[in-house]
Order: structure tokens, then sequence, then C-alpha cells
């Protein structure tokens, strides 16, 4: 199994047929790629969300009816679609049938249900487009491999039963030389239900996969060609990074680059798996290796964006020479499933930023109401949102003299709400207004890369 590339592909990279035909281009090129992990065609799975929230017959039958075009498009330029749109077919009814059912009640288990059929029918539909390409492709339910525990909307790996399911089911079609074309994102719970992984966890699910078949790499196919400085939306001059560290990309997909999932790199760190990132509209102009020990590490690597972000006060004099207040805190936030990213503190408040991930989650999910209920027994709570999350990315930060000086001498114009420094050796976290995110960034990228 030593030479063997698990693929990945994204949204972006099975929209339609001429994007479906470029990807199955780039597995036939490559003999070392025998598994092929994608995500559902650009566009579905956001209105599988929209649906699983329950919605009245007039909008559901508009939600349905453009996922049923986008599939559509594809299915009408197959040369023959005749048995893979009966497939398709089955899979939408059955959409349409959760839809129903979500529009009387809805449930976690019920929207992990409904929002992985995107990958059922994409896979399906790749299938056909090798096999018109002189290439035969087997598909496979990756939910008979991937075992997770019953965390609807984020679960978690079950690391052992996946590896069994994965010796019993997945490695005897690879050896005999079969081509596997299996969903990401998705995973199946003890009790036989549908769960996922979190969006974006299709990269998880391929060096998930990775791992359990002791691949050589994991090959993330998207619609850029690698990790570059930074958003080169943002910032026309961001460059294209050749190679870094695990930490680093783990450090820019956390705080917000949209081209890796942060949980990818856990498998791919735990083995030593090299994960490569290139654009499946042009593979010929080259893309990022992640690897454990990079050469050269700069002190600067990459600046990463995350928008909307929740800020989090509380307030209390209790705090003052008090144990347990923070124990007390994060204990509430546990129960409710909040994840912190960053975190200050003074003697009688301390400011939280808050990550909100998860399939179907919202910023009007993320503080219910019997959470600040909770946290008022204990402090004074005070929300803000409209903030942005600004983290330079790079390598022994908090050891470098100038550094800070560099950075808040380059913003010395911009109002910093608030700075995590220190806890971290590859970032630097800043919370500043949304409105001014942009040319932070720019700013920024200007002083340190250009």
């Amino acid at each position: 199994m030593s030479n063997l590339s698990v693929a990945k592909f994204g949204g972006t990279s099975v929209a339609n047929y001429s994007a479906m035909q470029a990807c199955a281009r780039i597995v036939i090129a490559d003999p070392n790629t025998r598994v092929v992990v994608l995500s559902a065609s650009a566009g579905v799975t956001n209105l599988l969300v929209a649906l699983a929230k329950g919605c009245e017959v007039d909008e559901r039958t508009k939600l349905l009816n453009e996922v049923r075009q986008i599939q559509e498009n594809i299915l009408n330029e197959l040369k023959d679609a005749s048995v893979v749109r009966h497939k398709v077919e089955a899979i939408l009814a059955h959409i349409e049938s959760l839809s129903e059912a979500a529009s009387l009640a809805t449930s976690l288990a019920l929207t992990d249900e409904l929002i992985c059929q995107g990958e059922m029918m994409s896979t399906q539909i790749f299938v056909e487009v090798l096999r018109e390409l002189n290439t035969q492709a087997t598909w496979l339910d990756v939910r008979n491999i991937v075992a997770t525990n019953s965390h609807f909307g984020k679960a978690a790996p079950n690391d052992e039963l996946t590896q069994q399911n994965s010796d019993n089911h997945l490695k005897p079609l690879i050896a005999r030389g079969e081509l596997i074309i299996t969903q990401g994102f998705i995973g199946r719970d003890p009790q036989g239900k549908t769960t996922t992984l979190g969006r974006g966890g299709s990269d998880y699910s391929a060096a998930l996969l990775a791992e359990v078949l002791n691949a050589k790499d994991v090959l993330i196919w998207t619609d850029v060609a690698g990790i570059y400085t930074t958003d080169p939306r943002i910032a026309t001059n961001a460059q294209r990074i050749d190679t870094m560290s695990f930490a680093e990309a783990a450090e820019m997909a956390t705080f917000g680059a949209k081209v890796l999932h942060p949980s990818t790199l856990l498998p791919a760190v735990r083995s030593n798996i090299p994960v490569y990132v290139g654009s499946s509209k042009a593979p010929q102009e080259g893309g990022t290796w992640v690897t454990r020990d990079p050469q050269p590490r700069p002190t600067f690597r990459a600046i990463a964006l995350r928008r909307d972000q929740t800020l989090l006060t509380l307030t209390s004099l209790n705090m003052l020479h008090a144990q347990g207040f923070l124990a007390n805190v994060f204990t509430i936030l546990a129960k409710h499933k909040i994840s912190v990213d960053t975190i200050t503190t003074s003697e009688i408040s301390i400011a939280l930023t808050l990550d909100k991930t998860g399939s179907a989650s919202s910023g009007a999910e993320l503080l219910s109401p019997e959470l600040l209920d909770e946290l008022s027994q204990v402090a004074s709570v005070k929300v803000d949102g409209d903030l942005s999350l600004v983290a330079l990315v790079g390598n022994d930060l908090h050891t470098k003299a100038g550094v800070a000086k560099h950075i808040f001498n380059t913003l010395e114009h911009y109002n910093v709400r608030m700075i995590s420094y220190g806890a971290s050796t590859n970032n630097v976290c800043m919370l500043v207004e949304n409105e001014q995110a942009d040319n932070v960034v720019r700013t920024l990228h200007k002083s340190l890369f250009e």
C-alpha cells in the first residue's frame, strides 16, 4: 500500500460535467491514485442544509428543484445517463421524503442523513464520467468504512473500528486493483445512523482513509493552486507557498484559510503522511506540499482571516483572587458544546472568541438563551459581533525580538479589539472590526511579505 495515494476533490471541482471530466483525467493520469473522495457538487450541500431546517411546501419545492437542476445539468451531458440517472432519481426521492419529515420536526440525526445525500449523488455520477473515459471504478459507501460516535453534525471517528472496517472491506478491493470512488464528510454511528464530520470534513475523510491504508500521501484537489501567503482575493500580491509544516497549515486552517479543513491534519500528523494541495482546474501549475519538517521555516509564513466572530466578555468581582471561576465558565461552555478560539483575562473579566463549526451551526444557534442564562448566573455577560479574527502564522513568533513591534507599528492606524500572543509559537491573533478586516490583512501582507 506504500505507493497508494488518496485524492480528494471539493465541491467546485465536481460542480459540473466539464469540471468532473477534468478531475477524472487527473485520476487517470496518476496510477498511484486508487481511492478518490468526493464532496457534493458546489451548491448542493447549502440547499440540503436549508431543507433540513424545515420549510413550507413552496419553499421546499423550490429548493428541491434547485438540487435536481444541478444534478440534471451534469446528467444531460453524459453520453448515456440511463443507469446513473435511475440511481440519482432514487436519491432525489429520498431527499424529498427526508425534507418532508424535516418540515414536521427537525433533528440533528435527520439533518445528517439529509445533507449527506449530495455526496451520494456526486460519487455515483463520477463513476459514470470515468466509465466514459474508459476507466472502470467501484462505488463504495464510505459509511461502511468510517465509524464515528453519535455527535451528529460534528462526529468524531472511532479510529480502531475504522481501521477494522478498512482491513475487512476496503483493502481487499484495492488489492484486486480496483479504483475506489467514495464520499467525504460522512460516517456511521454505532446504531447505524448517518453522521457528518462537520462542514468541510471531506478533507478529514481523505486523511482518515489515507491513514488506515498506510498511503504515501493525500492529494487535496481544489479550485486554487496551493496555499497562499493570504487570500489572493484580498491581497492581489499573495504568493503561493511551495512547502509548509503541519503546524503552520493547521494554524492557517483553524483561523480561516479555507484550503484545508482543520481536522484534516490530525491523521496526517499522526502517521506522517504528506498532504498536497493543488488546483483541479490547472494541475500543471503545481501546488503546496504540507510535511512534518519543511525547510526553510521563516518567521512569518502567512496571514489567515476568519470573519463574523463572536466576542463574549464575562465580568465578575468574584473572579478577584478566586479559585475555580474559569473552570466553572469552561464547564458551562463545554456542556453546550461551545469551542473557544482565543482568550484574554484581567483581574475581574475574561474575553473569549467563539468558534462556530459543525454541519448546520450558525451564529444564531451559537449562543442559545439557555447558555446565556447559565453564564449570567456567574458573571455579567456582554456579546459583541461584527468582528473578524486576523491570524499571523509563522514560526517561533514568541521568541523572536521585534515581532510585536513590527506587527503593531504596521497596524498603528487600526483599532485592535483583542490580542492573543504568546500562547502559541505559530500564531499571533488579533480581533478587528469586520469592515476593517480586509485592509488590516492587506496592510500586514504588504509589510511582511511584499
